[in-house]
């Protein structure tokens, strides 16, 4: 039984390092498209971002489209 759970605990560290690697993946492709010269990946960028920046009073985005 032993070895059944020090699989589970290896599983358990490379699933956790998986979903680390994802997310330092997508930040990096988050900060090429701000350091990027095309303006509609930028444009996207901030969408994914803050997508509920929005004005109070008008209820119009806070960046446009």
């Amino acid at each position: 039984m032993e070895f059944f759970n020090q699989a589970i605990d290896i599983l358990k560290i490379l699933v956790m390092a998986l979903g680390a690697g994802l997310a330092v993946w997508g930040v990096i492709n988050l900060l090429e498209g701000y350091g990027s010269d095309n303006p509609a990946a930028k444009s996207q960028g901030i969408k994914h971002l803050m997508p509920s920046m929005r004005n109070k009073k008008t209820g119009e985005s806070a960046h446009p489209t």
